[in-house]
């Protein structure tokens, strides 16, 4: 999978449908794998902080919400829907709960996981990857780096303002 780039892959909805990564071609992307009953939780917060402060330059955001780590997300995606909707207000994409390690990994995290290598593999909730305009991998983040630290939004800037 090294010539592929995040636009080649798909999303699945609970609809049934899927949402095309390509749709985001040319776009600075950020996906974080995340869990409504973590103690990382609170970086929803954080996140929805950079989506409005960088979407106007393009900043695409995508969480997908995984029980891989401590089942500590909800069963449903209509639980995990209202919790991040009336707590922390996001309006940025939440995918369906879906696998993001081990052999039952959706596409997208075997590919970030190679892309990344021993470092590129989500260890906790809220890992964070950050995509180029040109859907390459420019940089992992840990679970414990805050999206307001100065070393993350420095990386969400390089992207963002790289054209």
């Amino acid at each position: 999978m090294p010539d592929k780039t995040i636009y080649d892959f798909d999303l699945p909805m609970p609809s049934g449908e899927a949402i095309s990564l390509n749709n985001y071609r040319g776009k600075p992307l950020l996906i974080v794998n995340t869990a409504s009953h973590c103690k990382f939780t609170p970086q929803y917060e954080e996140i929805q902080d950079l989506w409005e402060l960088y979407r106007h330059w393009g900043l695409t955001i995508i969480a997908i919400p995984s029980g891989d780590f401590g089942e500590q997300e909800f069963k449903s995606n209509e639980e995990i829907n209202h919790f991040c909707s009336k707590r922390y207000n996001i309006s940025f994409i939440l995918a369906p709960k879906s696998h993001v390690k081990g052999k039952n990994a959706i596409p997208l995290f075997q590919w970030l996981s190679e892309q990344g290598g021993f470092f590129g593999r989500p260890r906790w909730n809220f890992y964070k990857y950050v995509l180029n305009r040109q859907g390459k991998l420019y940089k992992t983040f840990s679970s414990i780096t805050r999206p307001s630290s100065t070393r993350f939004v420095d990386a969400i800037e390089r992207i963002c303002y790289d054209f």
